[in-house]
């Protein structure tokens, strides 16, 4: 038994297997970091888009063939990309973000969104919209009942690694003007992680920063944070949490600390307030989400590390117990995500790390 972990959470036994086959999409990147399935070119598949952070060009895979299109090229350091329809054409925008470096004062943090010009398979036009030094998370939010593009840098723009420490700010744009809006610069640190949690009164977004979980919500007109929990309380920078995702009964996960080897699960039952490490053999912990493959209205976890060989690693809750399998051991996950690739089959994964993105199809 690990040190740490009770007992009633090292069982391995009564869970439902879940197996997948994996399917190789591409093996030739060279610094896989992020995945996105969003329907590029408006036929009601999902296709998969992938930030490969060693290159400079950004790719979508069509489904089902998954033929390779390029969508830009000339943009060094991409860090992440939020694909979105905000125009209404049926095809959507993306933004990306690029030039990154986890040192503020080397990164110049461009965002800039996509536009296609008639033919979704040949090369789209870039339009800058901000430069902001070590833009680093994009996601889309509904909030006001309009869509705006949420960026989550990384660090503050005067910090430095490796303590950090500083305010980091949160920001969005508006679609037309395309101007930065503060939110908040209330988190501290390092800032890696962000999730938005959809709700009929508008997008809640939750963060994953040295400062721990904190979730914001913009109520009459104003952003109001909440701490959730300070997740790991060692001294930064081993604090706080890394990467974080909300289930569909508001059970909390997190990768703590950043690039840690904690997976953590927060219930809604005690308001958050306990930490449960789940596991604590990752090594360089970076993606968390949670899924239900199996249908039967209970989320599964899984984990993306990309250490020591790299994996994703799968965690599933039966009468209280959380018990661990290996979907992927020897190639790393940056970042993953679940989507419906194929019509009438359960939700695939989709992780991508070093060379490669992979499809792991669930049966």
């Amino acid at each position: 038994m690990r040190r740490g972990l009770p007992a009633f959470l090292l069982v391995c036994c009564a869970a439902p297997a879940i197996t997948f086959d994996a399917h190789v999409i591409a093996a030739d990147l060279k610094d896989g970091y992020q995945v996105i399935a969003a329907d590029v070119n408006g036929d009601g598949k999902l296709d998969l888009i992938a930030v490969d952070s060693g290159g400079t060009d950004l790719f979508w895979y069509e489904n089902p063939s998954w033929t390779r299109h390029l969508i830009a090229s000339g943009m060094a350091h991409p860090i992440n990309v939020a694909a979105k329809d905000i125009d209404g054409d049926g095809i959507p925008e993306i933004a990306i973000a690029y030039e990154f470096s986890s040192t503020p004062k080397d990164s110049k943090g461009i965002v800039a969104i996509l536009h296609n010009n008639g033919d979704v398979r040949q090369p789209w036009t870039p339009r800058e919209i901000d430069r902001l030094p070590t833009s680093h998370r994009l996601r889309w939010a509904k909030i006001g009942g309009k869509d705006v593009l949420v960026n989550a840098p990384l660090a503050a723009a005067t910090d430095a690694p490796p303590n950090y420490g500083g305010p980091v700010p949160l920001v969005l744009y508006r679609p037309g003007e395309w101007k930065r809006e503060l939110i908040m610069d209330a988190n501290s640190g390092v800032q890696h992680g962000i999730f938005v949690s959809p709700h009929p009164s508008g997008d809640h977004i939750l963060t994953a920063s040295f400062s721990g979980i904190d979730h914001y919500q913009l109520t009459a007109g104003k952003w109001v944070r909440r701490e959730v929990n300070r997740g790991d309380p060692r001294p930064c920078p081993k604090c706080g949490a890394g990467d974080v995702a909300v289930g569909a009964r508001e059970s909390i996960a997190s990768i703590e600390p950043w690039h840690g080897n904690q997976v953590v699960v927060y219930d809604e039952a005690d308001h958050w307030r306990s930490r449960h490490v789940i596991d604590d053999t990752l090594d360089n912990g970076h993606t968390i989400l949670f899924a239900d493959f199996l249908r039967n209205g209970r989320d599964a976890i899984v984990a993306g590390f990309r250490g020591a060989g790299g994996g994703v690693r799968l965690y599933q809750q039966v009468k209280g117990t959380w018990t661990k399998s290996v979907i992927e051991s020897g190639t790393p996950a940056a970042s993953c995500a679940v989507a419906p690739l194929t019509r009438g089959r359960p939700i695939d994964l989709i992780c991508v790390g070093g060379s490669k993105l992979v499809v792991y199809s669930p049966h």
